[in-house]
């Protein structure tokens, strides 16, 4: 299903979109009408408004919008997109009439395999908001998926390890968990299990992962994901921590809609 401020959008609306490319979001998972972290998405959502229109979000007509998609029972994963369908490619100053796109689609209950992932040295414009533009994100993908990976992992000019694609990155050390100190988006799903665990926050040089016990991926649509290869050092695809954090994360009850 497809709603723009809960109305079926309408052809020439969702072709903007796509003609532009400019706009932010943010994609929940709904389990039995409840969100993990729905409080970190909303404000991800009012946070990136002002910076791409200059313009304040109705977070409580987005909660509204939300619970028109979201199933009553079962799992989805709803992304809501903020765009102008009247953006102007020439004149993107003008732009500041904010729009709220919703989208449902449905989610496998099955457990996600391990990612193999190739590192690639790149650093997303305004990484610090949930934009659209994922063209870049999607080439280095596509490209480490045609070399046998199963997705990209950025690291930065100093080689310094960021996130994935669409995924935040944590290592185990042997004693803690361990988040890049890196430019990069802040995910959810990362805020919700630094706020459960102890962890350091530290650079995470390329160079060194050889020395780190274990690799996952995390977002809200994955949950916590093992990663058992970054080029070519291996980590295991069952580790006590990596697990902890997992059961920490499916443990979380949510935030009813």
């Amino acid at each position: 299903m497809a709603e723009l401020n809960g109305r079926p959008v309408g052809l020439d609306e969702i072709t903007a979109l796509a003609l532009t490319n400019y706009g932010h979001f943010t994609t929940l998972r709904v389990e039995d009408g409840r969100v993990r972290g729905l409080t970190l998405h909303l404000d991800r959502l009012g946070r990136d408004c002002p910076a791409l229109f200059g313009a304040e979000l109705d977070l409580d007509r987005v909660r509204t919008l939300l619970r028109r998609a979201a199933p009553a029972h079962g799992a989805a994963t709803v992304r809501v997109t903020v765009f102008d369908p009247a953006l102007d490619i020439g004149h993107p100053d003008r732009a500041g009439d904010p729009h709220i796109l919703v989208t449902r689609r449905q989610v496998s209950s099955a457990p996600l395999p391990p990612l193999r992932v190739r590192s690639v040295a790149y650093t997303r414009d305004a990484p610090e908001v949930k934009s659209v533009g994922l063209f870049a994100s999607l080439r280095h993908r596509r490209t480490a998926r045609l070399d046998g990976y199963d997705d990209a992992l950025f690291v930065d000019g100093d080689a310094l390890i960021s996130e994935g694609v669409t995924w935040n990155v944590g290592f185990f050390d042997g004693d803690s968990v361990v988040w890049p100190e890196a430019v990069q988006l802040a995910g959810v799903t990362m805020r919700l299990l630094q706020e459960a665990h102890e962890h350091r926050v530290a650079p995470v040089p390329l160079a060194d992962v050889g020395s780190l016990d274990a690799a996952f991926a995390t977002n809200a649509a994955i949950g916590v994901r093992a990663v058992t290869a970054i080029d070519g050092t291996a980590f295991p695809d069952r580790h006590p921590a990596v697990d902890l954090l997992r059961e920490t994360y499916l443990e979380d009850p949510g935030e009813l809609l």
